[in-house]
């Protein structure tokens, strides 16, 4: 248990509808009563949304001083846009708020729309993001209903391939790097498309060279702690 407080990195499968934060506040407070201590650094190293799941890097103890190195490491998503509608967030934390014409939409269009989409590209951030500015959230900006205007910036995405289509749901794998937001990839995929779009389902399953298959459940790693403390009570 002592490797907690010098270091250890968590591969987390993050829960859906969990935050990013819900994650390492769980994981803080089962390593505070395992090992009977008042304070730990526990934290995550690039957040995911709560409506998305897949991997959460967590880092622990002295280990958390390699979270910018775990940060700006390239990321792979499988993803699930829905076209002919787009909602505010980008993705379904709001409401329906257009709806358009998809049936003259083309397996070709959708290649062409997904490699006009790779390399470096400008990328508007959602609105509804937790990127600061003017000292706030962006998301808070969003809730009162204040106009913000965002900057582009640009991302690399190096993989978008489409693997499968059922319209109007259209299945992708992305590979890209640090701050893309596959939401705002959605709604620009739509607007190439003179259609709309926005992001059903997304899933982190890569980051650097650490792969999904390699994470635990949070439930894993809590009943780990509890497997540790009936075998030091046996003996």
């Amino acid at each position: 248990m002592i490797d907690y407080i010098e270091g250890k990195v968590l591969l987390i499968n993050k829960p859906l509808r969990w935050t990013s934060f819900d994650v390492v506040k769980k994981i803080r407070n089962t390593l505070r009563t395992a090992l009977n201590i008042k304070k730990i650094k526990v934290g995550h190293a690039g957040t995911l949304d709560p409506l998305a799941d897949g991997l959460l890097i967590v880092c622990a103890g002295k280990f958390t001083k390699r979270i910018n190195e775990f940060q700006g490491q390239e990321k792979e998503y499988v993803a699930e846009f829905t076209l002919g509608a787009t909602t505010p967030s980008y993705d379904l934390e709001t409401e329906i708020d257009q709806t358009f014409e998809y049936n003259h939409i083309s397996e070709e269009m959708l290649k062409s729309a997904a490699k006009s989409l790779t390399g470096d590209i400008m990328q508007t951030p959602p609105i509804y993001s937790a990127i600061k500015q003017d000292g706030k959230r962006l998301y808070e900006h969003a809730r009162k209903g204040e106009e913000v205007k965002i900057k582009e910036r640009m991302v690399h995405v190096s993989v978008f391939e489409i693997e499968k289509v059922e319209m109007p749901k259209v299945n992708v794998r992305i590979v890209c790097s640090k701050g893309t937001y596959i939401r705002s990839l959605a709604q620009s995929f739509g607007k190439i498309l003179n259609s709309g779009a926005h992001l059903s389902q997304l899933r982190r399953t890569r980051i650097g060279m650490l792969e999904l298959s390699q994470a635990i459940e949070i439930q894993e790693f809590i009943d780990s702690f509890s497997d540790t403390n009936n075998r030091l009570s046996e003996h």
